[in-house]
């Protein structure tokens, strides 16, 4: 059965929304009163908290594991609404790899700069991405289900030859750019899927630093050829 806040999120009447003794509606100003653009503030709030669940239990579980019951549950709503908001799984799953527009700023501002040293501050950038708790969810549903869903691969790839290429454009030049650039993007999404997902030690839990330092190196060779 749904709550009450429930089937106001879904836009169900309350006692309080059927009108007063006079017989006229009465006007919505408390806590789900809409704002100027139309959607009510409740339902923003829901939204959010069932994108940012989905987030979580696709990280941790992939697509196939992950249903929208267990969703809900991790977001404390009711199922319907999740249904009410995103419709399928697969609909919620596509909202759910949008990665925040932090992760392009951090990779374009590290490519900014003097050619030498960019192998570290690319490295050092990818890390503080994926160890920003705000960000590592779509991180990690992308990376994990890239190897069994198409729009996950297809997200990784756009990753790999949108948001890197872009950034490195100006930086690896010459003989095969591309080639390095792509191997570039290799290096660094592996080091996440080998210290994030799959939790190799020493790796996973080296400190930034020295990671920087070792695979740094690893990066501007590729710069620099």
């Amino acid at each position: 059965m749904k709550s009450v806040s429930d089937m106001r999120e879904l836009g169900d009447p309350g006692p309080e929304q059927t009108g007063n003794t006079a017989g006229t509606a009465t006007t919505a100003t408390g806590p789900a009163a809409k704002h100027a653009g139309g959607r009510r503030r409740g339902e923003t709030r829901t939204r959010e908290a069932i994108l940012g669940a989905a987030r979580v239990c696709f990280a941790e579980r992939g697509f196939d594991g992950t249903s929208l019951r267990r969703i809900a549950e991790t977001a404390g709503v009711d199922q319907a609404l999740v249904h009410h908001f995103y419709g399928t799984k697969e609909s919620l799953f596509l909202q759910a790899l949008e990665l925040p527009g932090r992760i392009q700023e951090a990779i374009t501002a590290a490519a900014r700069g003097e050619r030498a040293g960019v192998g570290e501050r690319m490295v050092r950038a990818h890390l503080s991405v994926w160890d920003d708790v705000s960000s590592r969810p779509a991180l990690m549903t992308m990376v994990r289900s890239a190897a069994i869903h198409r729009a996950a691969a297809a997200r990784l790839r756009e990753t790999a030859t949108g948001i890197l290429a872009r950034a490195l454009g100006g930086v690896i030049t010459g003989e095969e750019a591309e080639l390095r650039t792509s191997m570039v993007a290799t290096q660094l999404i592996g080091l996440a899927m080998m210290r994030y997902v799959a939790l190799l030690e020493p790796l996973s839990s080296a400190d930034a630093d020295t990671v920087v330092r070792y695979y740094g190196r690893a990066l501007q060779a590729v710069v620099d050829d």
